[in-house]
């Protein structure tokens, strides 16, 4: 998806880059003229995103590292020089993947800190590491992908739900802190998405049990991670220098904004 902004001169690190929404973002960036930085855990896919970036005429590399190990993560961003913008994409259910709908009085701490790490440790650790270059710089942006799970509240994932929103009040009290300097700070909160990471919950779908997953959406589709690239482009550049604090619903009219 082309990006009707100019980057040139950026330096974007996109975490969680090596596949799906996350990778469609740096692509989207690249062809915006930021020079960008693939982050994954995994550092094959970390690798082969940038170079399929590179080929492209882009200018990118790779950052693997795992955004939940604080120590990691400042040792390796102090390496990287400067970063203008931060795309906190990584995210996820744990590492043995989503555990199901469970009510919360079926939970315990240990089944909470799954989600906890990724979806709001990890976007805190990066944050914070980034942070003071962009304040010496006087320019920045955040941007921080969320779910509707949050904002709206959704039964039966009340973990996930918390540290989503927790994601996004971070983001408000960044805005609040380092407005001044030149910085804005936002998330984007995510309706049902269909990307190469959830084609397999779909694949099974027939075309009646793809309706009802979609009857709460006025726009009948699910979310791409095109739509999420066009936004977050938006985000990041110049154009957007007075909306910071917000957390912007890209859903489908799923829910309202206000």
């Amino acid at each position: 998806m082309a990006i009707s902004v100019d980057l040139s001169g950026r330096r974007a690190l996109i975490t969680g880059a090596g596949q799906g929404i996350g990778a469609e973002v740096a692509r989207s960036l690249a062809r915006a003229g930021a020079s960008v930085l693939v982050n994954d855990l995994v550092p094959e896919r970390a690798e082969s995103q940038a170079a399929a970036i590179r080929s492209s005429g882009g200018d990118a590399g790779a950052a693997p590292f795992d955004v939940t190990d604080y120590v990691r993560v400042t040792e390796v961003v102090g390496r990287l020089g400067d970063v203008d913008i931060l795309v906190n994409n990584a995210g996820n259910a744990g590492a043995d993947g989503w555990p199901g709908m469970v009510d919360f009085v079926e939970t315990e701490p240990a089944d909470w800190d799954r989600f906890l790490q990724v979806n709001l440790y990890g976007v805190m650790n990066v944050t914070r590491a980034v942070l003071p270059r962009m304040v010496a710089m006087g320019w920045g942006r955040v941007v921080t992908i969320v779910s509707d799970a949050a904002r709206v509240g959704e039964r039966k994932m009340a973990a996930y739900a918390a540290a989503k929103a927790g994601a996004a009040g971070l983001m408000r009290a960044i805005a609040a802190e380092v407005g001044s300097s030149g910085i804005t700070a936002n998330s984007i909160s995510l309706g049902t998405m269909r990307t190469p990471l959830t084609e397999a919950s779909w694949a099974d779908l027939d075309e009646q049990q793809v309706a009802a997953r979609l009857r709460g959406y006025p726009i009948r589709r699910p979310g791409s991670p095109e739509d999420v690239a066009g936004l977050v482009g938006y985000l990041v550049g110049p154009e957007s220098s007075w909306i910071t604090g917000q957390t912007i619903p890209l859903n489908g009219g799923y829910s309202s904004g206000l």
